[in-house]
């Protein structure tokens, strides 16, 4: 065969294997996540995006309180761009948790003041792009911040009104040095000075 020929039929099959490649990324888009959106909705959650000309979106459900179940969070994962969870407030659980196992891009989750304790923390070893999380007015322990421990990129954790203490939350910091940590401020009643007898 001449070189030419070779070079030819090489040609036609790089084209062929680019239009190839041209038309599965023209596939029409998936309606998994204009129903996970209906779903979420029909639940009390709102989505939207995080700001104009950006494509990141947010979930939150905080303003539905009680009526949010852990089933309600089945639809997250096809939402696509999750990157703020507001669980705030919400009747969610350590099972409802399990649920943003594939929220890889979730930067922030607020999960103040529902019943997720220490066993449910353990579902967000894999959020790696998490940056902050509230778990103010939670059973969460110092047990449960071992889990945090491999978010790397984890820079704010609130933790008002929980079971954490000084000790575990300074064990969590020198794993994560770039982490703050707001246990809330010092409840501990002290007695006023007495004023000085005139």
């Amino acid at each position: 065969m001449k070189r030419s020929t070779v070079v030819l039929v090489a040609l036609l099959l790089s084209t062929a294997s680019f239009r190839a490649s041209r038309a599965q990324e023209k596939k029409p888009p998936s309606d998994a996540e204009p129903k996970a959106i209906q779903k979420i909705e029909k639940a009390g959650g709102s989505v939207r995006k995080i700001a104009q000309n950006d494509d990141r979106q947010e979930v939150d459900f905080h303003l539905q309180g009680a009526s949010v179940k852990d089933e309600d969070l089945a639809a997250l994962p096809a939402v696509s761009n999750l990157v703020h969870l507001h669980l705030g407030k919400t009747s969610v659980t350590d099972a409802g948790l399990a649920q943003l196992k594939g929220l890889a891009k979730l930067a922030e989750l607020h999960l103040e003041q529902t019943k997720v304790t220490d066993k449910g923390l353990a579902y967000l070893k894999g959020l790696a792009q998490l940056e902050y999380l509230n778990l103010y007015g939670t059973a969460v322990t110092d047990a449960g911040l071992e889990a945090l421990k491999s978010l790397k990129n984890l820079r704010s954790l609130y933790v008002w009104q929980t079971k954490v203490t000084e000790a575990g939350a300074n064990k969590l910091k020198q794993a994560l040095p770039k982490l703050e940590i707001v246990r809330g401020w010092d409840t501990e009643v002290k007695e006023a000075p007495k004023e000085a007898a005139k």
